[in-house]
């Protein structure tokens, strides 16, 4: 009986061992990125999430595809006898927008087949792993906005500042009609292009509107750096030189060049990561110049906040934090507390508040795509 018992359990594990493996097994439907070159056959991701790189190096003694993927690290390409570099990723990545760049014999260098989107402080190479719901932010046949580029003058700086706004289907028609106004900041290492190109956020407003889910509004993306700092050196950036862009230059240009309805009730200010974080402290100080204000995964408001700045309750009509599931699995209290408890004990004493989680990802733009789509309905109602 014993012996019987130990061939069944031998049986168990083979089973359970080739059942693993069919499951994990590569499917060879890999197809061009999305943010490919034109005419580039690679990067390929296939219907598993997998990304598939080649390059041409014949030269080169190691290449390594660097990955910002949730935390998958990076992807050692092998070298062929025709002098090109393939290589697979171990396993399937999150779904949505993730940078990369190419290490060859320890040189950084962008892949030569994907566009090139500004984010870890550099022109990094973006791939697209198509998402299940990806219909919110993809492009169709429905009006459109502009995203139009602006030189805004900033002397507390001494020089011009850029931004981009969005402005929504119908804008430039009815020249009477006027605008609440979505202020919305990049993450560390980003810029003022970073919400257009990876975050969509111009088509997922496109298509709020068109599906009558969201009042029109315009945004307006700046860039959120006066001083520039090195990743880690967060806690020594001082907001108060781009508050005093924001609050007394770009607003202002704003009210003045652009069709807007310009008091608090019809301002909002939202950020993801590092934008999170200047949001918070700027809407905190500044509860007469915004009314919505948004957290994407840089924070929290917390009642000791509420305590210092009993301004923020009264004034304030919505708060939305939001974070990707991932970056819940590890507390991540920070020097504000927990997210969800903060933004619950918050809601429990009377702020309007939401509280949103992307689901199977991590701190990456799938996360932010979906949370403006969540944030956006909410706004100015």
């Amino acid at each position: 009986m014993k012996k019987y018992s130990v061939i069944l359990s031998l049986l168990f594990v083979t089973f359970v061992s080739l059942c693993f493996a069919q499951e994990t097994e590569v499917k060879e439907d890999f197809k061009p990125s999305t943010l490919n070159q034109p005419g580039q056959e690679y990067p390929q991701v296939n219907s598993q999430g997998y990304a598939r790189f080649k390059i041409n190096a014949p030269e080169a003694q190691n290449v390594h595809v660097s990955l910002g993927l949730g935390g998958r690290g990076g992807t050692k390409l092998t070298k062929g006898e025709d002098g090109f570099w393939t290589g697979t990723t171990e396993g399937p990545m999150d779904e949505g927008f993730h940078y990369y760049h190419l290490t060859i014999d320890g040189g950084t260098f962008n892949d030569p087949g994907a566009l090139n989107f500004y984010g870890s402080v550099r022109w990094e190479s973006g791939i697209e792993i198509p998402a299940h719901d990806q219909d919110f932010y993809a492009l169709k046949n429905v009006p459109h906005g502009k995203v139009e580029q602006i030189l805004f003058p900033s002397p507390s700086t001494n020089t011009s500042r850029r931004a981009f706004v969005y402005t929504p289907p119908g804008y430039n028609k009815d020249q009477s009609k006027r605008y609440p106004v979505l202020y919305l900041q990049h993450g560390w290492g980003e810029d003022e292009t970073a919400w257009s190109n990876q975050g969509c956020a111009n088509l997922i407003m496109d298509n709020l509107i068109a599906e009558g889910k969201t009042k029109p509004f315009l945004i307006v993306m700046t860039y959120g750096m006066t001083n520039e700092i090195k990743f880690g050196g967060l806690k020594d950036f001082d907001i108060k030189p781009f508050q005093t862009v924001l609050v007394d230059e770009l607003i202002p240009y704003v009210d003045a060049n652009f069709r807007t309805l310009s008091d608090q009730p019809n301002r909002a200010m939202a950020g993801l990561s590092m934008g999170g974080m200047e949001t918070r402290t700027i809407t905190l100080a500044n509860p007469d110049v915004f009314s919505h204000v948004a957290l994407l995964s840089g924070g929290s408001i917390s009642m000791d906040d509420l305590e210092k700045n009993p301004d923020f309750k009264e004034k304030v009509k919505l708060v939305f934090v939001s974070y990707g599931s991932r970056e819940l699995e590890n507390p991540r209290r920070g020097p504000w507390g927990d997210p969800k408890e903060n933004t619950k004990a918050i809601k429990e004493a009377g702020i309007n508040t939401h509280f949103y989680i992307s689901p199977n990802t991590a701190h990456e733009f799938q996360s932010w795509r979906r949370s403006l789509n969540q944030l956006a309905p909410l706004l100015f109602n």
